[in-house]
């Protein structure tokens, strides 16, 4: 069975529930990964915190794939609309933005 996720809310159930299904405690999961069961249990707490490596790992773990796909035309967005036509950047707003956009990565 396939779950969609929407927001990174919904990963605590979904983690739950597939290590549950899996027939995994906490500290079974804890041992593949090499941390303690409380490490795991705070990860499944808040998995959203988590650097997506350490996610992918407990996934592997659950052996459970992700795949990535667009909506179907049914469910599509309209597109958005274009951005405004900014006004001519001057030498001082072009290395504002050029220091805004290395913030940014």
């Amino acid at each position: 069975m396939d779950y969609s996720l929407k927001t990174s809310s919904q990963l605590r159930p979904i983690l739950l529930g597939f290590r549950k299904a899996a027939g995994l405690t906490q500290a079974d999961v804890a041992a593949r990964l090499g941390v303690t069961q409380q490490t795991y249990a705070q990860l499944e707490a808040n998995p959203a915190a988590v650097s997506v490596e350490r996610l992918f790992k407990v996934l592997r773990v659950l052996d459970v794939d992700i795949a990535l796909s667009r909506p179907t035309k049914d469910k599509a967005v309209a597109a958005p609309a274009p951005p405004p036509v900014a006004a001519k950047a001057t030498p001082a707003r072009k290395r504002a933005s050029a220091a805004k956009k290395r913030e940014n990565w």
